[in-house]
């Protein structure tokens, strides 16, 4: 195949971009925006009344970080403890625990 007819070939092929997945530090922009939108509109607590009221609840577990559903309005906090992961649900407008996940 002539260099002009791969040029030609190329020219006219379509190309698909990549799909782009977040690093994580865009994610966690993307949460805290929720959060923060949630919070100017009432329907959530801040994170670190949410902090207050659960991480006590928890002795013996380090905790690791939150994520936060603005759909749904609930926070998961991650803790870890003696090699387990926990997961805790709360309420983001009661900061109620709602449920949990591991031991």
């Amino acid at each position: 195949m002539s260099m002009l007819a791969v040029i030609a070939l190329l020219s006219v092929t379509p190309t698909v971009p990549a799909p782009v997945d977040l690093d994580p530090c865009q994610q966690r922009r993307g949460d805290r925006s929720g959060v923060f939108q949630a919070m100017r509109e009432g329907r959530t607590l801040p994170l670190p009344e949410i902090e207050r009221r659960v991480i006590p609840a928890m002795r013996g577990a380090q905790y690791l970080g939150p994520e936060f559903d603005p759909d749904s309005g609930i926070y998961t906090l991650k803790f870890l403890r003696d090699g387990s992961v926990i997961w805790l649900k709360v309420d983001g407008r009661s900061g109620q625990i709602i449920g949990r996940e591991g031991y």
